[in-house]
């Protein structure tokens, strides 16, 4: 099942289920999607790795605010905002420890054979697509950075 009728399902559940956490983050979700499915050049279609894309945005997103609500002193939207990143997270893939994330790092630099920063392009090409969802791009960086140094 696609994460987008995924979505909406759960939308249905939540809805049955009188969640409101769970029903506006869900249908903060969907919005989003249709925006993308919506887009010049989307041809109406929305992949899951797109969708995995905009679920880690999202995600990122409300970390962010939930980080500035606690710096202005606003616990309560601190905690709203925290409750709606857990839902985006709950449909992300489980995100790669270091040590995973150093070995698949290790394994497509000895695939593509770069042995110097100059080449860091050439892995970061490779590992962003191959880990796209699991770890975060500047995790990813930092690795890469320091494996070919």
């Amino acid at each position: 099942m696609e994460l987008f009728e995924k979505v909406s399902k759960d939308i249905v559940a939540a809805m049955k289920a009188k969640d409101k956490v769970t029903l506006e983050a869900l249908r903060n979700i969907k919005k989003v999607f249709i925006e993308a499915k919506t887009a010049p050049g989307a041809n109406d279609t929305l992949d899951d790795a797109a969708a995995l894309k905009i679920l880690q945005k999202l995600a990122k997103q409300g970390h962010d605010s939930a980080d500035l609500y606690t710096q202005q002193n606003r616990p309560d939207l601190a905690e709203a905002e925290m409750a709606q990143v857990k839902v985006i997270e709950s449909y992300l893939p489980k995100a790669m420890s270091a040590e995973e994330i150093e070995a698949a790092v290790k394994e497509i630099i000895a695939q593509t054979g770069a042995t110097s920063i100059k080449e860091m392009g050439k892995v970061m090409g490779v590992a962003s697509k191959q880990l796209a969802g699991k770890a975060d791009g500047k995790t990813i960086s930092d690795v890469v950075k320091k494996l070919l140094a």
